[in-house]
Formats: C-alpha cells, sequence, structure tokens
C-alpha cells in the first residue's frame, strides 16, 4: 500500500481497520505470554488504545485509571469505561463483546484524596472477578502503571504482578502493513503543513501566532483527534533548543524552526522537523552549520536496516562533548536524537548515545521511527531537521517528503547590512 487516501472506500483497499485491530490485539497477547504473563492490566493511553481499539479522548489523557483495560489469557480484552461512556462504546466499538465492557474505579491519581484507597479497593476487586472469571485467577499480573495506592492494595489481596510495560513496548514496536500506511498518512499531512507554513511565515509574526495557525490547519484536517504539540522558535530560541513557542516577533532574517510533535491521526503520531530562514538567505557559516547536522542525520539514516542495533545508529553522531563541548552525554538528551513512532510518540527504539552504545535494542522489520540532530550557536540561532522512516526488509522507506538538504528560504529581499551581524 502506499497513500491511497484518507477515507475508506469499496473498489479499493486501503488500510484495513479490521485486520489493524486484529493484528494489535494478537501481537498484545502473544508478548504477554511470552514474558510468562497471564493477564495483562493496562492503564496508559496507547497501550489501551492499542489492545482494544477504542479511543482515550483528550481530557481523560495522562490521568490513568479514569479508563483502563485488562487481557486475560485468550480472552477478549475487557475495557473498563469512564462512567456510563461504556454505552456509547457498546454502539461504536461492536469488536468488544457487550459483556466485556465495565465502568471504571477511578481515583484519579489521589485527588480522591482519603477515597483513593477505596477507589482502588474496588478497582483491585474488579480486576480479580475478571481473572476469575478468564480462568487465570491467582495467575502473574503484568502492570503498565502502578501508583502509592495500588501497591499497598495490591499487597493486601495477594496479587502477583509484575512489569507488563516492557512487553507492550515490544509488541507496538514492530507496525503491520496497516499501522504503515497510517504513519504514511502521517508522513503526508506533515508534508501539507510544513508547506502551509513556509506559505505563512514572514517577519512581524510571533511565534504563537504561526504556532495557531499550524494547529487550525492540522484540525480541519479529517481523522485528526490531537495536536499534542506544534513547536516553533526563532532566534535566540532556536538555540538552545527550548522544544516551545513563544510571543517573540520574528525579525527579517531570523532562523526559524517549526516541529510536528505530534500530530495524531487515527491514533498515529509525528514527529517531523524542518529549518527556516525569514526574509534572508542563510549565512555562509548558517548553512555550513546546517549541513553538519544533515550530515549526522543521514549517515545515522545510512545504518538503518534489519538486523543492525541502535548502537550502530547512534555510533554515527559526535559525542555531547565533541559537538558542544558538555561533560556528558545526558547535557544533550534529544539532540541528537531517534524514537519510535506509534500510537505513542515514543515506542521503541529509542536512540541515543546516552544508552544505545552500551544497551542497544536489534533494529526490526516493520518499526518505524523518527531520527532527529540539531546544532548551533549559543543564544544566537540554530537548526534542526527530522526524518521519519519505516524499516523493511531489504529498504528503508522515508516518510517525511518536505526539502530537507538546505534550509528552506521565505521570500528573501536584498538590502541587509553586514554589520547587523547576522
Amino acid at each position: 500500500m502506499s497513500n491511497f487516501g484518507m477515507v475508506g472506500l469499496d473498489w479499493q483497499q486501503r488500510i484495513n481497520w479490521d485486520r489493524l485491530r486484529t493484528y494489535r490485539l494478537e501481537r498484545a497477547r502473544e508478548r504477554m505470554k511470552a514474558h510468562g504473563l497471564s493477564a495483562m492490566l493496562c492503564m496508559y493511553d496507547e497501550n489501551v488504545r492499542y489492545i482494544t481499539g477504542t479511543l482515550t479522548p483528550g481530557w481523560n489523557r495522562l490521568k490513568p485509571g479514569l479508563r483502563y483495560c485488562l487481557l486475560c489469557g485468550d480472552d477478549a480484552p475487557v475495557l473498563f469505561e469512564q462512567g456510563d461512556i461504556g454505552f456509547q462504546i457498546q454502539r461504536h466499538s461492536p469488536w468488544i463483546p457487550k459483556d466485556h465492557v465495565r465502568w471504571s474505579y477511578a481515583w484519579i491519581k489521589g485527588a480522591a484524596g482519603p477515597a483513593s484507597l477505596q477507589q482502588v479497593r474496588k478497582f483491585t476487586n474488579g480486576i480479580k472477578q475478571e481473572m476469575k472469571k478468564a480462568n487465570v485467577a491467582g495467575a502473574k499480573l503484568g502492570v503498565d502503571f502502578v501508583d502509592i495506592n495500588m501497591i499497598q492494595i495490591f499487597k493486601d489481596e495477594k496479587i502477583d504482578w509484575t512489569d507488563g510495560m516492557t512487553p507492550m513496548m515490544e509488541a507496538r514496536a514492530v507496525k503491520n502493513e496497516d499501522e504503515q500506511e497510517a504513519l504514511r498518512m502521517v508522513g503526508a499531512i506533515g508534508d501539507a503543513a510544513h508547506w502551509e507554513f513556509m506559505k505563512f511565515l514572514k517577519p512581524g509574526l510571533t511565534e504563537n501566532k504561526l504556532t495557531a495557525h499550524i494547529m487550525e490547519y492540522l484540525y480541519s484536517v479529517p481523522g485528526m483527534e490531537d495536536v499534542e504539540d506544534v513547536i516553533v522558535s526563532s532566534g535566540p530560541n532556536t538555540w538552545p533548543n527550548w522544544r516551545n513557542f513563544s510571543d517573540r516577533i520574528v525579525k527579517p532574517g531570523d532562523i526559524v524552526f517549526m516541529d510536528l510533535a505530534a500530530l495524531t491521526w487515527n491514533g498515529y503520531k509525528s514527529c517531523y522537523y524542518r529549518t527556516y530562514c525569514a526574509g534572508k538567505e542563510p549565512t555562509r557559516e548558517q548553512k555550513d552549520i546546517y549541513a553538519t547536522a544533515l550530515k549526522w542525520l543521514y549517515d545515522s539514516i545510512k545504518a538503518v536496516k534489519v538486523g543492525t542495533t541502535t548502537r550502530e545508529i547512534a555510533s554515527k553522531w559526535p559525542s555531547a562533548k565533541e559537538a558542544w563541548g558538555y561533560a556528558e552525554e545526558d547535557q544533550a538528551a534529544a539532540n541528537l536524537w531517534g524514537h519510535g513512532l506509534g500510537l505513542a510518540q515514543y515506542d521503541q527504539p529509542v536512540i541515543s548515545r546516552i544508552w544505545s552504545l552500551d544497551h542497544p535494542i536489534e533494529i526490526k522489520e516493520g518499526m518505524v521511527f523518527a531520527l532527529e540532530t540539531q546544532h548551533g550557536k549559543m543564544y544566537e540561532w540554530g537548526v534542526r531537521i527530522e526524518e521519519m522512516l519505516i524499516v523493511h526488509k531489504d529498504r528503508i522507506e522515508i516518510i517525511s517528503s518536505f526539502p530537507v538538504e538546505q534550509i528552506t528560504v521565505v521570500d528573501p529581499i536584498p538590502g541587509y547590512s553586514t554589520l547587523a551581524g547576522r
């Protein structure tokens, strides 16, 4: 498949959502069993969606326990939905048996105060009842989230629990053909957003105005669920890269970069930087710095292939000391970086000299991730670029297509002072 279109049709096979949901559920089940688990309790949004194919609305995100799911043995998943929203799940999501939809018992990370322990007891009893129904009572349970209230009640109730996030990370790392097509769509939307940014950018606009314009543009796209962040930084805000936006006015000749971190189309996320220069050709120094960052990026991309490891990729980048004179790698966290893309912006693999050299992860067919590099002059300007790619058996497919080989210059005009230091 290759980016046929955004909506389903009767005459052309596009993303097969039934196949996608089945693949995700069975991959989660396979990794659960491979880790010796009889059941998995998932409370993080991306894991709940991966297993159940249901949406966590924006107001519900980052609040583990408002909704959660339980996967037991070979049974269908059980979804615990907030309040009576479960009736809508029964209407919208027929792949979940109606008798597997429950209401949740939430304590909202302790915001319920002294009622939290009461709620966790009800939560735990609900989990035990479902495990008993599935004939896995007392067996090992994997969990992807735990807080201080759960630890005590699980101990009291003799719940045999362990790490459930690792099997879910392993499951989500490898995408099937439908997930790959969804991520191609994410790339195409990102291409369009950068083109829109290029047309809209001009001196006199503020970073937040630029951010708002791209937010509005993205939310007009069918299937767009969430835009987690649009980063627009200009001038001295670009180095060090603070990964944010402000009310700073873009000045003539400023370096500006924009990152789509992350647009979310049907659950699947982007991370996609490009660098621009507003109203002026970049200086020779800026072009050279950009060329260095581009070489770092493409050297690492060329190292990607099935069977290699994240060590080989990260080793293509200079150390933090070599690049910027930093004392240790953690001071340059995310400067030279790679991370998996999927239902979360941080699927495996996550690639950095901080850990990849000593704790490598194998690159597998079907992985989808972004690689990104940056460089600059302290408090003056910086550049950042990023590509998103799919790992195939015998090749790498780059799914971010906006021009990358040089800084994108927007409406340059002559006459800048050579004394301005730009």
